[in-house]
C-alpha cells in the first residue's frame, strides 16, 4: 500500500494558520489535498493535524485525519508518529501542506523509484535553477548528488560553488544548480528508523530535517523533474499562490 501523509501544522511563524489560509475560496489544506488526488499511484491520502481547528476543516471536505501532538520537531517526525499508528502501508509519501497546486505527476515521479527498487529506502526530487536570485536566495533549498542520484547534500547556501567559471543560466552547455523540491518517500520501516534518531549537527545548523538521513548514512534518492509547484511559507507567497489560482482559472 502507497499512503500520501500532508502534516497540517496550525502554528506557522511566519504565516499564523496557514493551512486555514483562504486560496479562492478553498483552504489551503484542501486545494493540497485536491491536488494530491490526481497521484495515481497513492492508493490512500491522510492528513496528519496537530489542532482540532484543521481536523474539522478536514472532516468538512470528507478528507481522513490523524491527530498528533503539537511539540513534534518536524514534519517528518509527524509522519513517523503517524505510521507507527497506521502499520498498512509499505511506503508513505509525505507532501507538503504548504503546496496547494502541486502536479500528481510530480508524486508519482517521486514514487516510481521505489516501486522498480527494492534497495531504494527514500526518494526526493530537484529541479534545476532558472535564476540566480533564487539560487542565492535562502528559502530556496539547494542540493548535490552523486552519479547514481542519490543526495550528497543539503544546503540553504549556494552549491556548488562555481570557482572559475561564471554562472549564466542561459546557457544551454552549462551544469545548472538544482533547487530541491520538498516532497519525500520513505519506505516504513526508514521513516520509522529515522523518528528514532535524534536531531544532527548538519540538520540543527541548515535547519533541514532531510540532513538526518544522510548523516546516518540513510540514502536519499534524487529524481529530476521538470515540474514544480508553488510553496506557500509567508504572506507574500500566499498573494502569490492566489494570483496563480486566478490567472489559471483553478476552481
Amino acid at each position: 500500500m502507497i499512503l500520501g501523509i500532508i502534516p497540517a501544522r496550525l502554528a506557522s511563524t511566519r504565516l499564523p494558520s496557514k493551512p486555514l489560509a483562504d486560496i479562492c475560496g478553498k483552504y489551503l489544506i484542501q486545494r493540497t489535498y485536491e491536488s494530491a488526488k490526481k497521484s495515481k499511484f497513492l492508493d490512500d491520502i491522510i492528513i496528519a493535524v496537530d489542532d482540532e481547528r484543521v481536523e474539522n476543516v478536514c472532516k468538512s471536505f470528507n478528507a481522513k485525519t490523524i491527530m498528533t501532538p503539537k511539540n513534534i520537531a518536524s514534519g517528518t517526525d509527524r509522519l513517523a508518529y503517524a505510521a507507527k499508528i497506521l502499520t498498512k502501508p509499505d511506503i508513505i509519501v509525505n507532501i507538503q501542506g504548504d503546496e496547494p497546486f502541486i502536479p500528481g505527476i510530480m508524486i508519482d515521479q517521486a514514487i516510481e523509484p521505489l516501486l522498480f527498487d527494492k534497495s531504494i529506502k527514500a526518494s526526493t526530487l530537484a529541479k534545476k535553477f532558472s535564476s540566480s536570485e533564487d539560487f542565492n536566495n535562502p528559502n530556496f533549498v539547494k542540493l548535490v548528488f552523486d552519479n547514481n542520484n542519490d543526495a550528497l547534500y543539503f544546503s540553504r547556501s549556494p552549491i556548488p560553488y562555481y570557482r572559475d567559471i561564471k554562472l549564466e543560466f542561459d546557457n544551454p552547455n552549462l551544469f545548472l544548480p538544482y533547487k530541491h523540491i520538498g516532497l519525500y518517500v520513505y519506505r516504513r520501516e526508514v521513516l520509522l528508523k529515522f523518528a528514532s534518531l535524534p536531531q544532527g549537527t548538519l540538520e540543527k545548523l541548515e535547519k533541514l530535517e532531510q540532513l538526518r538521513f544522510l548523516e546516518n548514512q540513510i540514502k536519499i534518492r534524487v529524481v529530476e523533474t521538470e515540474y514544480d509547484s508553488i510553496s506557500v511559507d509567508t504572506p507574500e507567497d500566499l498573494e502569490r499562490a492566489r494570483e496563480f489560482c486566478r490567472i489559471n482559472n483553478i476552481e
